[in-house]
């Protein structure tokens, strides 16, 4: 069974927690004690009603009293799929926290309130959902039952985000008209919009296709532990342990070890101490090399016909996500999966408006929250994938040296 991996953007008011509330909700993936305790504190609503929207919204409080705020990760099944919501703030200060849920996301539910349409917000989560390489949109046209299930407002919305989304890098884009609130094709059909014959909400979930066209393909693995074993039992045991970033490898193929160039063959291949013959992208594997190479942690294996691009000096697009401002010059560690490299940012080459994609030249910092094209050095050479192409090997984290804190997210271009 597959993994659907999905973002909810909202603006506040636009029902975000009522909806993900009546799709765990509709679709069975609430608990007895969950749901016993969600009845109990709704007993101020109306006989029957319980507020779902307490299902996603533990963190009100800690909002209310000014505590940041980190992304809420969800997990429900169906019979036909596994989930991972994860739920981000709708507010512009919390862009960062948006681009930490949006970074594994197969899809993005954009959620757009039928009275309002399409807004500020819907155009910066639009924009972050694009940059971030987010492939497929579910536009949700939420609050039907408050503009009379009007078929025409529904059409009006749609094609108001189409003409959004054409300046937007989406390889698909749907549409689907629901009341979170009462459960409008959430979940179950409903007959109040019978000029809508397309799929429920759910119905979208559990059959989009979860692999991207992109080209994703080229094979990836990235060293995390070396394991060396020398006993009785077993004689001089190397292999190297890791996740199959991309692509798939096979015993037999010839591959190539960055950083030091030297070529060897995949000699096996074992996956939870079993082994086999074939592993591919997202699996966790132990590699072991038919020639005895100097291997450490941060290392790279790749198929030899596959090369990534290997640099020191690097274009990037930054989520920058400290309260101290970034400045040209500044020094970090920078974070690339499991290998970890000095580095210092040259220069900031302009500052992207989220709402607009527009350009804003040559600024003189970046604040919190801020989406930043700049220059980055590094003290040694990079193996990397430009983001669009794959976002495991594009992606890093850039690390203040003296506290440990995790200052920015990075897209490599």
């Amino acid at each position: 069974m597959d993994i659907l991996r999905f973002l909810t953007c909202g603006s506040v008011d636009d029902g975000k927690s009522t909806l993900i509330g009546r799709l765990l909700y509709d679709s069975g993936a609430v608990s007895p004690d969950i749901l016993e305790a969600i009845e109990k504190a709704s007993r101020h609503l109306p006989e029957g009603e319980i507020d779902l929207s307490l299902l996603t919204d533990g963190l009100r409080a800690e909002r209310q009293q000014g505590i940041t705020i980190d992304v809420a990760y969800k997990y429900f099944t169906t019979k036909k799929r596994k989930f991972i919501i994860a739920d981000t703030p709708g507010h512009v200060q919390y862009t960062r926290n948006m681009v930490t849920g949006a970074s594994t996301a197969d899809l993005a539910i954009i959620l757009i309130d039928a009275r309002h349409g399409v807004i500020e917000q819907t155009r910066r989560h639009s924009t972050i959902a694009s940059l971030l390489g987010i492939p497929r949109i579910l536009v949700c046209i939420n609050k039907m039952d408050l503009v009379d299930y009007s078929e025409k407002k529904f059409y009006e919305v749609a094609a108001d985000y189409q003409k959004l989304a054409q300046g937007l890098d989406f390889e698909q884009v749907e549409f689907v008209p629901v009341s979170a609130l009462i459960g409008d094709n959430v979940v179950a059909k409903t007959s109040k919009m019978d000029w809508y014959d397309g799929k429920t909400l759910l119905d979208h979930l559990e059959t989009v296709e979860v692999k991207s066209t992109k080209p994703q393909d080229a094979s990836r693995f990235q060293v995390q532990y070396v394991i060396r074993v020398d006993s009785d039992e077993v004689k001089d045991y190397r292999g190297y342990a890791g996740q199959v970033q991309s692509g798939s490898f096979r015993i037999g193929d010839k591959v190539t070890v960055f950083p030091s160039g030297l070529t060897s063959e995949v000699a096996a291949i074992e996956i939870g101490n079993k082994k086999v013959d074939t592993a591919i992208a997202g699996q966790p594997i132990v590699l072991h090399l038919k020639d005895d190479i100097d291997i450490s942690r941060g290392d790279q294996v790749y198929l030899k016909n596959q090369e990534p691009v290997i640099s020191q000096d690097l274009e990037a697009v930054l989520c920058w996500s400290d309260t101290r401002p970034l400045l040209p010059g500044s020094k970090f560690l920078l974070q690339h999966n499991s290998q970890l490299v000095k580095s210092s940012v040259r220069d900031i080459e302009h500052k992207i408006d989220i709402a607009t994609l527009e350009k804003i030249d040559l600024p003189e910092n970046a604040q919190l929250n801020d989406l930043v094209k700049v220059n980055i050095r590094t003290a040694e050479p990079l193996a990397f994938d430009p983001y669009k192409v794959n976002r495991k090997t594009g992606s890093f984290i850039l690390v203040n040296a003296n506290t440990g804190d995790t200052v920015a997210a990075g897209m490599l271009q």
